[in-house]
């Protein structure tokens, strides 16, 4: 019975072969948040492996051609994962009324159809070099790996829901990313989940490399408990934390006639008075320092605009507070056009900003227009942020230094996930501060993705991760990843506990992709003299 079934998901041509790879790439994306259940990469990648492993092309037909039938598999593979898995971009679209439904095809089938083109020509490259052995699982983890590297940084990148992420749905299995990496957990993931089909028919070498890929899993294991059996749960003294998340929604957060409502609701929560911390940590009243931090973008105005609000915040901030908050941030200068910045601002309890950051790397589309001049003056697109022109991106990336704090990384919204962009700052942080606004997409599975995302950064750093949402999910993680307190998505309300110690830098944060681009390179040499070695025997 399992051999007809492999044999039919080989032999399967047209739509069918079209139809397998799709419904492949979508059950992959049980394994993401909220579902958590990677354990369905174990079929969704031999099922790759077999389809391809029957994509030899027409015989006597150029180099190209033979290879287009793993691209179209690849790419059928690659559109069923981002479609299952990022779907929820054309809630956004649904915000502003009937203004931008137009763009929901573009958002739920346009985008996935553009990203599947990674997958499409690492499939391609990986039956550049197909054995008939097992070494051609490597082949295609190598390929996949690289391609989701590049998927990171081309075009701006867009590395939402890498493959790695399936080999770490909780920390014991997220632990690897601070010797590793992102992309290294990719690798691995491939290989491990690819293992399966090392077995099917009489492919060289199989046995030996289901045991490897066991090896890899149980190191993978050994050292997630490794490394959290020596975990503390150390925090900063007398520092404590108060996290707002305010639950606004979207429709509301520039409408003129709700700014005082939304502004008075955070200042409530700013004031409250503080709840019991859930774990033994400083509290507001023990800490001689307490930082409180708002969502991106939550003042709904300029705030340097309002010298009323102003004054109601150095009301609102006590002495021996300092307030974060997210704000979109006004450059005017005479004689040019004004420019604004999603930003984040440091207030102190005179209600003075001490300091500013703003955001690097901006969300096409969503914050700027790649292209300005066709798709936006000529055709007419528009973007869905509310600033006239969009933002402007930052030009530097230095922690907050503040009074009494450790240096703050800011992180706005989707930076937190650019792994590469941050592992080698000259100026360590003390913690990553990562302000978002997650409220474009509802009760969708994209907060809970970008969540896991941003844990993960904040594993491969080994630095602890505040984290405030405007619908949530808001929390505070410690350096390894382990979620110390949150809020539930849809919720409103306050975090109070203290600011976990960071780690000394991992191996992640010292090498970079180091490791990485050394077992990629071992991997495809193998590849390569696996497939030279078929040649020469056939």
């Amino acid at each position: 019975m399992l051999e007809r079934l492999v044999a039919g998901i080989i032999l399967a041509e047209g739509w069918r072969r079209a139809l397998i790879a799709c419904l492949a790439g979508a059950l992959l994306v049980l394994g993401l948040p909220p579902f958590g259940f990677p354990a369905v990469g174990f079929l969704s990648f031999p099922i790759l492996v077999l389809l391809l492993d029957g994509a030899a092309g027409a015989p006597g037909a150029g180099a190209i051609r033979r290879l287009l039938p793993a691209f179209r598999i690849g790419w059928c593979f690659g559109l069923g994962y981002f479609v299952g898995g990022l779907w929820w971009l054309g809630t956004a679209m649904t915000v502003e009324g009937d203004a931008f439904l137009w763009a929901i095809p573009f958002a739920v089938l346009g985008l996935p159809a553009v990203l599947a083109l990674y997958f499409g020509v690492a499939a391609m490259a990986a039956r550049a070099i197909w054995s008939e052995g097992a070494a051609r699982i490597l082949a295609l983890a190598a390929s996949l790996a690289v391609f989701e590297y590049l998927r990171g940084h081309l075009f701006t990148g867009f590395p939402w829901n890498e493959l790695g992420v399936l080999a770490a749905p909780v920390p014991l299995l997220s632990q690897s990313v601070a010797l590793v990496g992102l992309h290294g957990l990719t690798l691995l993931a491939v290989a491990v989940f690819a293992a399966p089909a090392a077995l099917a028919g009489a492919a060289r070498g199989g046995r030996a490399f289901v045991a490897f890929a066991l090896l890899l899993l149980a190191a993978h294991l050994g050292f997630g408990a490794w490394r959290l059996a020596e975990r503390q749960d150390a925090s900063v003294p007398d520092v404590a934390l108060r996290i707002v998340q305010p639950n606004i929604d979207q429709s509301e957060k520039w409408d003129e006639a709700e700014a005082e409502r939304i502004f008075a609701r955070l200042l409530q929560l700013t004031q409250a008075p503080a709840t019991p911390a859930p774990t033994a940590v400083p509290t507001a009243e023990t800490a001689t320092r307490r930082l409180i931090v708002w969502p991106e973008s939550a003042f709904p105005f300029f705030l340097v605009e309002r010298p009323d609000a102003v004054a109601r915040l150095a009301d609102a901030i006590l002495p021996g507070e300092t307030l974060v908050a997210g704000a979109a941030r006004p450059e005017i200068v005479a004689g040019a056009e004004p420019r604004f910045f999603n930003s984040v601002y440091a207030i102190d309890d005179n209600g003075e900003i001490l300091d500013a950051r703003d955001k690097l790397h901006l969300v096409p589309f969503g914050e700027y227009f790649p292209m300005e001049e066709v798709l936006k003056r000529r055709i007419g697109l528009t973007q869905l942020a509310e600033m006239p022109g969009g933002f402007s991106a930052g030009v530097d990336r230095r922690p907050l230094a503040l009074p009494g704090l450790p240096p703050l990384l800011s992180l706005i919204c989707y930076e937190i996930i650019f792994q590469d962009e941050i592992d080698g700052l000259a100026d360590r942080p003390g913690a990553i501060l990562n302000v978002t606004n997650d409220a474009w997409f509802g009760d969708t599975p994209g907060p809970y993705q970008h969540l896991r995302q941003a844990e993960l950064t904040a594993t491969a750093l080994g630095l602890p991760l505040i984290r405030a949402a405007n619908t949530g999910i808001s929390a505070v993680v410690d350096a390894y990843g382990v979620p110390r307190d949150g809020l539930a998505l849809g919720s409103a309300g306050t975090i109070e506990t203290a600011l976990p110690v960071a780690l000394p830098p991992t191996f992640f944060a010292r090498t970079g992709n180091f490791i990485f681009w050394l077992a990629v390179a071992g991997a495809l040499l193998f590849s390569v003299y696996a497939a030279l070695r078929d040649a020469r025997i056939d």
